[in-house]
Parts: C-alpha cells; sequence; structure tokens
C-alpha cells in the first residue's frame, strides 16, 4: 500500500524559508513522478511543482526563481524548498505520487506565512 506522508509544514515570517519533506513507502519510489500541490481556503487545488523520474522539473510561475523541487531515490523522499515566502503561499500543501493512471496523494502539511 502506497503511503506519502508530508512534513516541514509550520509558521514563518514573510521572506522566511520551510523545507517540505514527502517520505514514500510501498512503491518503487525512482519510478514515479513526484508533485507538490496546495490548497488554500476556498481554493482548488493547484500544482506548484513537479519533478519527473527523470529529474525534470517544472513550477507555477507563481513560485519559479522562489522555490526548489528535488527528490532522493535512495531516500524514497521528495522536497519542495521554499525561499522568500509570502502571505499568498499560505496553504496546505500535498505531496503527490504518479505514474500512468496511478495517483497518489499525502494528506498535507499547513504552511502559513504571517507576521
Amino acid at each position: 500500500q502506497v503511503q506519502l506522508v508530508e512534513s516541514g509544514g509550520g509558521l514563518v515570517q514573510p521572506g522566511g524559508s520551510l523545507r517540505l519533506s514527502c517520505a514514500a513507502s510501498g512503491s518503487t519510489f525512482s519510478i514515479y513522478h513526484m508533485g507538490w500541490y496546495r490548497q488554500a481556503p476556498g481554493k482548488q487545488r493547484d500544482l506548484v511543482a513537479r519533478i519527473t523520474s527523470g529529474g525534470s522539473t517544472n513550477y507555477a510561475n507563481s513560485v519559479k526563481g522562489r522555490f526548489t523541487i528535488s527528490r532522493d531515490n535512495a531516500k524514497n523522499t521528495a522536497y519542495l524548498q521554499m525561499n522568500s515566502l509570502k502571505p499568498e503561499d499560505t496553504a496546505v500543501y500535498y505531496c503527490n505520487q504518479a505514474l500512468g493512471s496511478m495517483n497518489y496523494w499525502g494528506k498535507g502539511t499547513l504552511v502559513t506565512v504571517s507576521s
């Protein structure tokens, strides 16, 4: 059974940094594409960043230059380094693992950017 567990969320001041982690189990991690999505209150869940099994990345325009997605296949873990955080980055961040029709989600971790 695939399980994704996010960690690293919390309260941070504007301009600060956080690193989110997504620990995966129950799957062959290296063959999956990994993604981070976020959902703010009253809004839909949107893609933040994605990294393919081959290491190619893409980002939402709103986070380009500030966020970096990475993966460590040896540790079955994906990361999202978030710098220069803004209040509008406040949301629940979800980890996603996908390959073809297979699509798995974590339960999310809350990031709050506020002074």
